[in-house]
């Protein structure tokens, strides 16, 4: 991917436009600090006509271009519609005619919160995973019943369209994109940037994961939840399992095949991942972050750390920390 082009369209929430620009912005300028040859990303707002556009709250946006003007792009942002999606949909179907012939020519786009409607309306959400903004939900299942409305699920993902629930997804969606865009430690440092977390949520990680990888189990989406917010706890799988109304054979089957792997190793994974933020982030000692991630045993999870990543928690300390200071320095 190397061009991208976020649409402003009137009425439109404002911030579901900066904030994917933004980040995008970002991990374009902190790849080009670490290395000085990187490719510059293209990224473009455009409109219908490439007139100015007055966002919701009377934010006026001067578009650089006209979606006439662009006739191939990688990635698309459809921006949330604030009122009634309907009316602002069927007053723009030239958008939704270069919506479906983008995506035939091999674009990836995403619809921040009612955004969805535009995609629904150039059928490319049909038989497929979607969701939009909650309050619209009946609306659109009655407009739309071919599309697979997930009402539970804050992003949806199926065959280079997804779809967020609300602004605040977005956050965790651009994440992903970063990461395709640019590199892991681009998508890690514009997390450090623009989130107050210590870790990426549950969504961002499930969407950077391979899409084989990924699953629709709600009742094992509910377990990892739960054990990405209670990894510090002395976690007993059979406990677990009877919190959540399962066996434990039928738990780790379900586990296994949903996530391809067992519910330790999925734990030891969320726990190794929010060791790696503390040591980036906190000036904690090794046995303080071992306790504060579910370790009583430093001696244990230092021996782990080392297995899963190759170097100690010291050697991992020092690499980061050299790398956040070069960032931040440039």
């Amino acid at each position: 991917m190397r061009h991208a082009t976020i649409l402003a369209i009137d009425d439109a929430l404002a911030s579901s436009i900066t904030i994917p620009l933004e980040m995008l912005h970002a991990a374009d300028v902190i790849t080009r600090i670490r290395n000085k040859r990187a490719e510059r990303r293209s990224f473009v707002v455009a409109s219908h006509n490439g007139a100015p556009v007055t966002m919701s709250g009377g934010i006026g946006i001067q578009p650089s271009a006209s979606i006439t003007d662009i006739t191939r792009t990688d990635l698309i942002f459809v921006p949330a519609l604030w009122g009634n999606p309907n009316a602002i949909v069927r007053s723009h179907p030239s958008i939704t005619a270069w919506l479906a012939a983008q995506h035939a020519q091999g674009a990836t786009i995403c619809s921040v919160g009612t955004g969805s409607y535009f995609l629904a309306e150039a059928g490319l959400l049909d038989g497929r995973n979607a969701t939009t903004h909650w309050y619209y939900f009946d609306d659109f299942q009655k407009r739309y019943p071919r599309v697979k409305l997930q009402r539970k699920r804050f992003i949806t993902h199926a065959d280079r369209l997804y779809c967020t629930g609300s602004v605040n997804a977005v956050r965790d969606v651009m994440l992903h994109f970063v990461e395709m865009l640019f590199t892991a430690e681009a998508a890690d440092e514009v997390a450090h940037h623009f989130t107050h977390e210590l870790k990426r949520s549950y969504e961002s990680m499930l969407l950077a994961s391979e899409e084989k990888n990924t699953h629709h189990d709600e009742q094992i989406i509910k377990i990892q939840e739960w054990l990405q917010k209670n990894y510090q706890r002395d976690v007993q799988l059979q406990e677990l399992a009877k919190r959540f109304d399962i066996s434990v054979r039928s738990f780790n089957r379900r586990f296994r095949h949903a996530a391809g792997k067992t519910p330790l190793q999925y734990l030891q994974e969320v726990r190794l991942e929010q060791a790696k933020a503390l040591l980036k982030l906190s000036n904690l000692s090794i046995a303080e972050i071992a306790f504060a991630v579910g370790y009583q045993d430093t001696s244990y999870f230092s021996s782990l750390f080392k297995r899963i990543n190759t170097i100690t928690p010291n050697e991992y300390r020092h690499l980061v920390r050299n790398k956040l200071f070069n960032v931040e320095s440039g």
